[in-house]
């Protein structure tokens, strides 16, 4: 029985009026929510605000799931909402994106492609990388940003992204494939410069 296969178990247990079957959905989810969620806010107290939110809501709306897409798309999708709501209530602060390269292959693939990142300069280059990286991401429309930020940064698959942004497939291709442009654009400014850029910046 796979991963869905057991979420809908429990889905159907809390439908059924077993309330302690939610707190093994939340226990199995809480981790990757409140990360989403993080990518939105840069507060971390904020951010388990907004995801016991999302999970108080997802309680709620739990009576209408029907099962159509993986608990987790569901879940995902309402905990962005949340996050976007709270956003607009505070006046749209800039978001932060902490991009962990280690986490991600293609990441770490563009950063194995600087000469030497243990000098000084390599340094700078890979910090001005991070630096070019957040600004490209957080200028980007909010369906490229979000879409971007499930897919580099959650690991979701299309399939999964599509589910959560509530749109198919076809879009969320074309969405990233437009935001990896625009992030693509930016960094061409920082490596064409190479490492004489980076070294003015030491």
């Amino acid at each position: 029985m796979g991963p869905d296969a057991s979420d809908l178990g429990l889905v159907r247990r809390v439908q059924r009026g077993e309330r302690g079957a939610y707190d093994l959905l939340v226990l199995k989810y809480q981790h990757k929510v409140v990360k989403l969620v993080m990518r939105y806010l840069r507060d971390p107290a904020d951010a388990e605000d907004v995801a016991q939110e999302a999970f108080i809501k997802a309680y709620r709306a739990l009576p209408q799931f029907r099962g159509d897409s993986a608990f987790y798309t569901w879940l995902y999708r309402i905990a962005i909402n949340t996050a976007k709501n709270a956003l607009a209530a505070r006046d749209r602060n800039p978001v932060t994106y902490d991009l962990d390269v280690q986490g991600n292959d293609e990441s770490t693939d563009m950063v194995a492609r600087l000469k030497d990142p243990e000098t000084p300069e390599g340094l700078a280059l890979t910090e001005e990388i991070r630096t070019t990286v957040n600004a490209a991401i957080s200028e980007l429309p909010e369906d490229l940003r979000t879409a971007i930020v499930l897919r580099e940064l959650e690991g979701m698959s299309y399939e999964e992204i599509a589910a959560s942004m509530d749109c198919p497939v076809g879009t969320v291709r074309s969405r990233i494939f437009r935001a990896r442009e625009a992030i693509d654009r930016r960094l061409r400014e920082v490596f064409d410069g190479g490492l004489g850029r980076a070294e003015e910046l030491v």
